[in-house]
This record gives structure tokens, C-alpha cells and sequence, in this order.
């Protein structure tokens, strides 16, 4: 049976007074996410990236304000009740001084207990609205794992005095498998990863059909309020606040200094729904069309032609008034956008149109991500610097990880010559 990943968020309310500590205590702890002495997330065996975000004070625009709330945002591999153990044992004073500063966290006397800490954790856990998973079923330890056989067999092959481009290509490999034969930390390499069970298979053919099966018994209903919804959209749409305002130099500059220091990058934006029944319906109709394609349909490695992202999510803040999108994705910001903008705008439409100053669209389809540079000026606008974020595998993107599934795939097995030749070029 393979073990998915999930998306876990813990959501409080700051402690008024708290706000200032609390971005001083993760500026700290950002200078070194894995290491640091409050959370070292480097110690967290089954985390593939997590980051701690600060939202400050907003006003709501419906009026009065929204107070300042801390997330924790982690992409793990099955059980969560793993990682949230490995969080309190490696971490249970470093928690107390983070969400310390937050609203209903366990005080008195002393520090609180595990099982308080566990307590107050699970009680402020939050489900998303649509998650996405580049490759479901891949652990951190096969990630790891396959980086540190490709390495392997590339110092191998780098070993003098073997000339290896005298030798046949099937020479090669074979000479390739008889050194991993010989490795006894690589002895898990000579078995193939874990593919699904028929468990996980009846599993993905019920969520698969699920959605499927359920529009056709509404079908009739679908029909009849299309029209409406519609011609509502629309209506919307044409008196909808859609100036252009970009961001401001100072924020611009907050965001790039914490972007671009290694080959990945992370990507947290927030912003307020527009306000009635048809947006939230539109916007939830929306999310879950994409969080059945993210765990139905591309979840091999693509989401809709972008092979760029690792994890993502969207999760409701606010009663379903505001937004928050998060992301870990491979190159610079502007490569990010511009990958989705060219290959999926409809879908950016679709989600982020129902958000307040998105650029016009007409009928979510046209406009909006297509007017390119207000489109990247409303998220500019919108991100959030993420005091601290972490990576398990800082210096592999997703095309990397996949290559070296690909090695470890092809190590054994029947290959004819040209399979043998494209399997060699990968290492």
C-alpha cells in the first residue's frame, strides 16, 4: 500500500501585543529553517516542506477587522499523526514559544504536556479546499533515497580507470547493477517501489467516478441554473472593481529577498473573496473541480502541463471571506507565472477571479490571467513574505526527483539497446 501525502495546516489567532515577538522569533528562525533551535524542521523524518506565515491585521471589508493569525503549513507523508508527534518531541518548548503568542494555547504552570501540545494542535487543524501533490504515493525517504543512488552510481562511474565509453551500453549497466549488488546501504534499490495496492486502486476508481457519477444524477438541475448563473456571472463581472494597483516598491522588495536562494522557491498569497452567494459558489464549485483533477488526474507529475510544482494548496480563512493559496515550486517567480498563465489561464480564471481587484474577466474564461501584467501585479500584490520556510531537498527540482525514479525504475529488468541508451543518459 502506498503512502500518500497530505497537507497540513494549523491555523490560531495572535495575542494582541504579540504580533511584533513573533516576527522577530521567526526572522530567527528563518536564517536557518532546518537547523534553527526552536523548530529544527530537519528533524522531521517524513516532511517534505513547511513554512510558518504571519497574517497580519486586515480590515475586512465588510467592515471592522480581521486580527492577526499565525499558519503553519506542512507537506508530509502518511500518518499525520507521525509528523505531529515528531513536531512535539523534537519541538515541544520551541512550539510553546511560537504559538505561545497565539490565542488558547495551553499556559499555567510549567510547560504543558505533550499531550496538551498534541491537543491544542489537532484542535486547530484546518482541512483545505483543494490540495495537489506532484507524484502521490512518493516519500521523503524515496526522494532521498533515489537522489543518493543517483549520486552513487555517478561516482562510480566517475571512478577511474574504467573508460566507459568503450564499453557496450548493456556492458555498462550491467556493470552498474553489479555495484549496487555490492552496496549494502543501497540494497533497497534492487526492489521497485511501492505501487498501489488493490486498496489504493478501488480508492482512486471511487474518487474517480465519484464526481462524475454525481454530476449526471444532477444533471437536470446543472442544466437549468446554468443559464442563470451565467448570465449573474456576467453581470458581476461587468461592475466589478477591477483597477490595476501594483505593489508597492518596499513590498516588491520584502518579497524578492527571501526568494531565489536555492533552486526551489515558495509562494504564499491571501486575498478577500467578492462578497455574495454567486461568488461562493462559483469559487467552491471551482475548488473542487480542482482538487478532484489534483487527485483523480494529475497526479503523476503535472498539473494541467506545469511540471514545476512540488505541493500546493488552497485553504478558506474567514468563514470563506478570504483565500490563501500556497505553493513550492521549482524557479524563479516570474518562470512560475508565466508557465500558468501560458498553459493554464482558464484554470487561474476560474479560482482566483472570484477574489477581489483580479483583473476583468468575461465569463471567467476570457481576460483576467490573459492581461498578463496586471495579472502579476495582483499576486505581487497579494503574497505574503513567508518568515520561515523549509525543504527537505533544497537542490532538487521536480523534473530531478523524477529522473532518479526513473533510474532506480530501469536498474533491473529486460531493456532493449536504445532503452538501455536513454536510461544511461539519465545518470
Amino acid at each position: 500500500m502506498i503512502r500518500r501525502q497530505v497537507a497540513v495546516t494549523v491555523l490560531a489567532g495572535v495575542k494582541r501585543g504579540r504580533v511584533e515577538a513573533l516576527q522577530v522569533l521567526l526572522k530567527e528562525m528563518g536564517t536557518d529553517a532546518a537547523g534553527n533551535d526552536v523548530i529544527p524542521f530537519g528533524l522531521l523524518t517524513t516532511t517534505h516542506f513547511a513554512r510558518l506565515l504571519l497574517l497580519d491585521e486586515v480590515e475586512d471589508p465588510r467592515g471592522g477587522k480581521l486580527p492577526a493569525k499565525l499558519m503553519y503549513l506542512s507537506d508530509v507523508d502518511e500518518p499525520v499523526q507521525h509528523h505531529l508527534d515528531e513536531l512535539v518531541e523534537h519541538s515541544g518548548a520551541g512550539l510553546d514559544r511560537v504559538f505561545g503568542n497565539c490565542e488558547g494555547y495551553p499556559g499555567g504552570r510549567g510547560a504543558p504536556s505533550p499531550a496538551r501540545r498534541l491537543a491544542w494542535l489537532g484542535e486547530h487543524m484546518v482541512g483545505a479546499g483543494a490540495a495537489y501533490v506532484n507524484t502521490v504515493g512518493r516519500t521523503l525517504e524515496q526522494v532521498l533515497g533515489e537522489d543518493s543512488l543517483r549520486r552513487a552510481i555517478g561516482d562510480f562511474l566517475d571512478d577511474p580507470p574504467a573508460q566507459w565509453s568503450d564499453y557496450d551500453p548493456d556492458e555498462v549497466r550491467a556493470a552498474i547493477q553489479d555495484f549496487v549488488n555490492t552496496r549494502e546501504d543501497l540494497d533497497w534499490a534492487q526492489r521497485p517501489a511501492a505501487g498501489p495496492s488493490w486498496d489504493d486502486r478501488a480508492r482512486q476508481l471511487q474518487g474517480l467516478v465519484g464526481l462524475p457519477i454525481g454530476v449526471l444524477a444532477l444533471a437536470p438541475v446543472i442544466a437549468a441554473g446554468l443559464p442563470l448563473w451565467l448570465v449573474g456571472l456576467l453581470a458581476q463581472e461587468l461592475t466589478d472593481d477591477a483597477t490595476q494597483i501594483p505593489p508597492t516598491d518596499a513590498h516588491a522588495r520584502e518579497l524578492a529577498e527571501l526568494e531565489d536562494r536555492v533552486t526551489q522557491n515558495q509562494f504564499s498569497a491571501v486575498g478577500f473573496l467578492k462578497p455574495g452567494k454567486l461568488r461562493r459558489l462559483t469559487a467552491g464549485t471551482a475548488l473542487r473541480l480542482v482538487d478532484y483533477g489534483a487527485r483523480n488526474v494529475f497526479n503523476r507529475g503535472q498539473l494541467t502541463g506545469v511540471k514545476t510544482i512540488h505541493f500546493a494548496r488552497w485553504v478558506y480563512l474567514d468563514d470563506h471571506r478570504r483565500l490563501i493559496f500556497a505553493s513550492n515550486y521549482d524557479g524563479s517567480l516570474e518562470s512560475y507565472m508565466d508557465d500558468f498563465i501560458d498553459k493554464v489561464a482558464w484554470g487561474l480564471n476560474a479560482v482566483f477571479s472570484n477574489g477581489v481587484g483580479y483583473p476583468r474577466t468575461i465569463g471567467l474564461v476570457f481576460g483576467g490571467a490573459h492581461r498578463e501584467q496586471e495579472f502579476k501585479d495582483y499576486l505581487r500584490r497579494h503574497q505574503l513574505p513567508t518568515q520561515v520556510w523549509y525543504s527537505a531537498y533544497p537542490q532538487l527540482t521536480a523534473v530531478n526527483i523524477e529522473n532518479n525514479a526513473r533510474i532506480r525504475a530501469g536498474l533491473y529488468g529486460e531493456m532493449s539497446r536504445a532503452e538501455t541508451e536513454s536510461w544511461l543518459a539519465r545518470i
